[in-house]
């Protein structure tokens, strides 16, 4: 059913007739209505896609050009006003239209989610659709109401939290007062008064031509800058540099392994941007809490968690995760912070989601009540893909609000000289955002400061159904052991023996017992169903992440364990039309070397899809700098085994390794657990490479699953 109502008009083919029902008007023309726009649009798409211009404005006008159609088609099969020879030659232009779509998405695979029914609309699709719909003479949808903060409040009303510590410190500590000291001026708009401002700016993203600059320029530091002891890397150093001279805002997209989280938490003392908030994904919070003990130790950390009962209210850096702004957002936004972090900033990317909503509103706040806070977003996800992600970016920043550019960014513009109508106006207004604070190094810029090998961790979120149900399926896991538990100090008390608060030796002696049943059984919900499951959910958000490698840093090497995850990648580079080879366990070693020779000469071949344990040991594929490992090893040996298929004798450049871990769950228990067992061999022998057991690591995964179910029990019960 078509959207866009019909204007009333005699001279179009698609309008009604008058309300007294005649149906003597001219018979409708073939160059008129929104049929001739939607060849137009469709044709001109086609023609970009073959000379390989396709920009982000045209896939948003593919998908604008499929949802117009789809509601064309269903509009003209229940017209009662057109004859059925007019219906047939309006299907059958239609049906041209959707041909002309579909061999385009053959030839552009990455267009192909664009068809989807369900695909997400952003906000330039909806702005497009209705300047397509005004074009071809129906009344354009109504524009949706913007979300007024109230409603954001009411969100999180019913779960919000006061903690008692934050209280005692707003309502003690002199940092609350508002800070307006060097405001922003306010900015006559002249020549760019009542222009669409933010589709031009993320244009000009997408019209850039190569080689264009994409970090702001920065100051060279002085000498032999350190902190806490440690030696800051020359890139590093330079943004501390860029905070000490007066900068405050950044978009710091510097490659994943470059140490953004040591620059956030200095920049922060360099601009004496306390307290400070930084929201993280769960699975870093323990890491940015011990990173900044250790490049700030003078400073002192809170991490929020579950309702905050433990929060330091005075202290001068507060660490959150996305998952509990919900109950904390009014205290954060009214507590006098300074300065905020948002890491792993392409979470915020959806507006409507309610984290985003939560950000933003906080970010809000604070630059309400202070003119010039540091305000940095942190992610690795390179700026040129899905350039319209980075708008809640840029109004988290204070760059840009929901309709157009700040008064600072709005400033740089006016300065230019230039429109949108103006050529010239596009590089400039690049520029523009980029000195706002855009800073993206690469690793191959910077390679003489990292090390020769790297392994960083990418979180990721479990969403919809699946996400849900693996949840489920591990708390049914806990709930098991538990009641292995429960009946084993049942035992203990019919025996006359009495247990005293949470028995530890129980938990491992439960816990092994429930591992050594899984070890000997095929069904049921264990930990290593669990593991393949959470190995399945992330298997296309890490042939993602390695597709989007594979387009800004070259080659690269996939690891997975499981057969259905490395199908599942392939089908998503297949569908990418990403050229890819395989090393499987059933392969015969003529195809195993073929594919090895193919992805090491072949320069389309960017990523070979390997097993664990059939391409773990024994090849040579330094022709890539970039390992994805989709699922975790039960042992640091095996992961070690993968990574040195790139870093080995004839490795030029630096080597890092991105293990994709599910937040929330078990995968980064089980991660933490790799690397403690590791970094603890190492240390007790001085650096000899002893390996643990596999087993150590699934007997401390359910004992630590098992031991958190039974403090919470605890906890719950105490409430009460």
């Amino acid at each position: 059913m078509a959207t866009g109502r019909q204007r009333r008009s005699g001279g179009n083919r698609n309008s009604r007739s008058g309300q007294n029902g005649n149906r003597n008007q001219r018979p409708p023309r073939d160059n008129e209505g929104i049929i001739p726009v939607l060849a137009k649009t469709v044709r001109d798409i086609e023609h970009s896609v073959q000379r390989g211009q396709l920009t982000n404005a045209h896939r948003v006008r593919f998908q604008v050009s499929a949802l117009l159609a789809r509601e064309e088609r269903t509009r003209v099969k229940t017209d009662q006003e057109i004859t059925d020879a007019q219906r047939e030659g309006q299907l059958k232009r239609l049906e041209g239209i959707a041909t002309i779509l579909a061999q385009t998405a053959a030839r552009e695979p990455s267009l192909f989610h664009l068809l989807d029914t369900d695909a997400e609309i952003s906000d330039a699709a909806r702005r497009v659709k209705r300047e397509m719909q005004a074009e071809g003479g129906l009344e354009p949808e109504p524009e949706p109401e913007p979300v007024e903060l109230s409603e954001v409040e009411t969100m999180r009303a019913e779960r919000k939290v006061y903690p008692a510590s934050v209280r005692a410190a707003q309502l003690s500590n002199p940092f609350m007062v508002p800070d307006f000291t060097g405001a922003t001026p306010h900015v006559v708009e002249r020549r760019l008064a009542g222009w669409e401002l933010i589709t031009p700016l993320l244009n000009s993203f997408e019209q850039a031509p190569s080689g264009a600059p994409a970090c702001m320029a920065l100051p060279e530091p002085r000498s032999n800058l350190s902190y806490a002891g440690s030696d800051l890397m020359d890139h590093q150093a330079k943004l501390i540099a860029a905070v000490t001279g007066g900068h405050r805002t950044f978009l710091l997209a510097d490659e994943p392994g470059l140490g953004k989280t040591a620059q956030a938490l200095l920049a922060a003392q360099a601009a004496d941007a306390y307290p400070l908030l930084c929201v993280v994904p769960n699975v870093v919070k323990t890491n940015w809490a011990r990173e900044a003990a250790l490049w700030t130790p003078e400073r002192s950390v809170t991490v929020v968690n579950g309702d905050g009962e433990d929060v330091d209210g005075f202290a001068d850096i507060h660490i959150v995760n996305y998952e509990i702004l919900d109950r904390h957002a009014d205290w954060m936004g009214a507590h006098g912070f300074r300065g905020m972090v948002v890491d792993e900033a392409h979470f915020i990317k959806n507006k409507k989601s309610q984290r985003s909503r939560h950000v933003l509103d906080i970010s809000e706040h604070i630059r309400s009540r202070v003119s010039r806070p540091m305000l940095m977003a942190l992610t690795g996800t390179p700026l040129i893909n899905d350039i319209e992600d980075f708008v809640a970016i840029w109004e988290f920043l204070g760059w840009i609000d929901a309709k157009k550019p700040g008064p600072v960014l709005m400033a740089k513009l006016e300065e230019t000289g230039l429109s949108p109508v103006d050529h010239g106006f596009y590089p400039a207004a690049r520029q523009a955002v980029v000195d706002m604070g855009i800073v993206r190094r690469r690793k191959v810029d910077v390679a003489a400061d990292i090390p020769a090998r790297r392994i960083a961790d990418m979180p990721v979120e479990l969403d919809g159904a699946e996400g849900r149900s693996i949840r489920e399926a591990e708390r049914h896991l806990a709930r098991r052991l538990v009641g292995r538990y429960d009946a084993a100090v049942e035992a203990r008390r019919n025996r006359g023996e009495e247990t005293f608060g949470i028995d530890e030796e129980l938990i491992r002696r439960v816990a092994k017992a429930e591992l050594t049943d899984e070890t000997n059984t095929s069904t049921g919900e264990n930990v290593f169903s669990m593991v393949r499951r959470i190995g399945r959910a992330k298997a296309e958000l890490a042939a993602d992440y390695a597709a989007q490698l594979s387009h800004s840093a070259g080659k690269v090497v996939f690891f997975a364990k499981h057969v259905d995850v490395m199908d599942a990648a392939e089908q998503l580079f297949s569908a990418r039309g990403i050229g890819h080879a395989s090393v499987r366990g059933e392969q015969t070693s003529q195809v195993r070397q073929r594919n090895i020779d193919a992805f090491v000469n072949d320069p389309e071949v960017k990523v070979i899809v390997c097993s664990l344990t059939a391409a773990g040991v024994g090849l040579n594929l330094q022709v890539a700098s970039n390992v994805v490992l989709a699922e975790l090893s039960w042992t640091n040996a095996e992961q070690t085994q993968a990574i040195d298929r790139v870093h080995r004798i004839g490795q030029d450049t630096p080597v890092t390794a991105w293990r994709v871990i599910a937040a929330q769950t078990v995968d980064a228990r089980i991660a933490e657990l790799i690397d403690d067992k590791a970094g603890l061999a190492a240390r007790a022998l001085d650096g000899s490479e002893v390996e643990f057991s596999s087993t150590d690591v699934q007997l401390e995964a359910m004992v630590g699953l098992l031991g958190d179910a039974l403090a919470e029990r605890r906890d719950a019960s105490e409430v009460r």
